[in-house]
């Protein structure tokens, strides 16, 4: 029975490191029922026409130039803030703040940027990210092009 001991002593020990792995691993991997909670949440979120006018804002043509030295841009924008509170700080400063953010963030961008979705999605997003930093409080969600043409001078 003496010379027994040590091997069942390591066979309860590996068997208990086979669990707490086990455990380990379980707790780590990500929830099934986390991912449609997750869904169940986004759906619960969907504005419907009158909260979206409730927390959006315009900025009607800007016209500037481009990094192009032979191009010009007229743009407007529109932009998605978190609530009702924050659209009204919003439309308070948006002329005095927001846009000199916009035109300078158009002198150093060229018409080649702006011609594809994917240049206008990343010009939103930079973009989006430049008013947030100069806001008192960041919550401006998304910035759009809602119109824009690019004409040579």
């Amino acid at each position: 029975m003496k010379k027994m001991m040590p091997w069942i002593a390591t066979a309860l020990l590996a068997i208990t490191l086979i669990v707490v792995v086990v455990f380990v691993v379980i707790k780590l991997q990500p929830d099934k029922n986390d991912n449609t909670h997750t869904a169940a949440a986004a759906e619960e979120k969907k504005m419907t026409a009158d909260e979206i006018v409730e927390v959006s804002s315009e900025l009607p043509q800007i016209k500037t130039n481009l990094a192009d030295p032979d191009r010009i841009i007229m743009v407007s924008f529109s932009f998605k803030l978190s609530d009702k509170t924050a659209k009204e700080d919003f439309e308070k400063i948006k002329s005095i703040t927001v846009k000199p953010i916009i035109i300078q963030a158009l002198a150093d961008t060229k018409a080649e940027e702006l011609n594809t979705a994917k240049g206008m999605k990343q010009f939103n997003e930079k973009l989006t990210g430049l008013i947030n930093e100069a806001l008192p409080e960041p919550n401006l969600k998304s910035t759009s092009i809602s119109d824009i043409v690019i004409a040579p001078m």
